[in-house]
């Protein structure tokens, strides 16, 4: 018997297997190569809110879901025995200039009532001491709503966790039983683009790395567009990249720039040694937002993907939805996540 049946063993698929699991459901997660393999296997691991201004459903969802993170996974490791790297510890970002420190101030206030006193967005002095970035302006931002997962250790907490409540994981092929939630990254989408007679997404290559660098309790550095996020294991990851158009989808030369970047930013990661260099395609809807529901012409059979970057710090709110919809019929999927708001 199975009540359940999950295609794709990435972070929205397993995810939402563990919380089906939890409540109960007999799932089988089906993946044709590897946990992890294809965008969720990386290495940055930055759970990071939009910025508390322009507020719209998508960013009051994203927020549900980093705020019950913690808790979120903190079950998962509780039943499976493994870290998942989960850690609350902030992030800074350097200001450029006097107009980007008087938007910063104002989007504190905003935060003060829209983060619910929960997390605080802070605008400080740069000290130019420890682990901080360079700042033309002199100020930072401070968030304490920012954590970091170590996405590997994430995905093999989570397969543990599923098989410790009788979940099965089958890699290569299978029939469907039960519901079935498709979680297939940038081949679902093609899959959905075919259904539905249009393109509806893309892929995106990214590419990060990780360096030998130990500040497990500092926060991370948003510089310029660049994540760099400590870890727990005594690494620093640093990616990543966005690129539309490539023509191979494996780590190339744009991927050594990445460290430079951060030594200029954070000069005690010079001379770091390398230890992963990462690259990989990340399914891009074109609405830019998580895709959820039920699949066009197929009863029984629903979507979950999406998420370009945002697919880790989403995934505790996604799980808990998707159950909500598979298990108890109960939709409360957001308007701009649905299948018929793709434009």
């Amino acid at each position: 018997m199975v009540d359940v049946t999950i295609r794709g063993a990435g972070i929205f698929g397993l995810s939402i297997a563990w919380a089906c699991a939890r409540r109960g459901a007999k799932v089988r997660v089906i993946e044709t190569s590897a946990v992890g393999a294809g965008s969720s296997g990386g290495v940055v691991g930055a759970l990071s809110p939009h910025v508390p201004e322009a507020w719209n459903p998508k960013k009051a969802f994203q927020l549900e879901s980093l705020l019950m993170a913690e808790g979120w996974w903190a079950a998962v490791e509780a039943t499976s025995g493994l870290p998942s790297g989960y850690g609350r510890k902030g992030r800074l970002q350097p200001l450029a200039d006097a107009r980007a420190v008087e938007v910063a101030r104002m989007r504190a206030e905003g935060a003060a009532t829209l983060w619910q006193g929960r997390a605080d967005w802070r605008v400080l002095p740069a000290t130019g001491a420890g682990w901080e970035p360079a700042s033309p302006s002199g100020w930072l931002v401070e968030d304490t709503l920012s954590a970091r997962i170590s996405p590997r250790l994430a995905l093999a907490s989570l397969t543990q966790a599923l098989s410790n409540l009788g979940g099965i994981l089958k890699v290569g092929t299978a029939e469907d039983r039960g519901m079935v939630i498709h979680a297939t990254g940038l081949a679902g989408l093609a899959e959905l683009s075919g259904a539905l007679g249009r393109r509806v997404g893309s892929g995106v290559k990214g590419q990060a790395l990780a360096v030998a660098h130990a500040a497990p309790d500092a926060p991370q550095l948003f510089v310029d567009g660049l994540h760099i996020v400590p870890h727990a294991d005594g690494t620093v990851a640093i990616g990543s990249t966005s690129e539309a158009s490539w023509n191979d989808p494996g780590p190339d030369a744009a991927l050594e720039g990445l460290l430079a970047r951060a030594v200029e930013a954070v000069p005690a990661l010079a001379g770091a040694e390398v230890l992963t260099r990462w690259a990989g395609i990340r399914p891009r809807a074109t609405s830019r937002a998580p895709v959820l529901g039920g699949f066009p012409g197929r009863p029984g059979h629903f979507i979950a993907n999406g998420g370009l970057k945002i697919g880790f710090g989403m995934a505790p709110k996604v799980a808990e939805v998707m159950a909500d919809l598979v298990l108890e019929g109960h939709d409360a999927i957001p308007d701009a996540f649905r299948v018929d708001a793709l434009p």
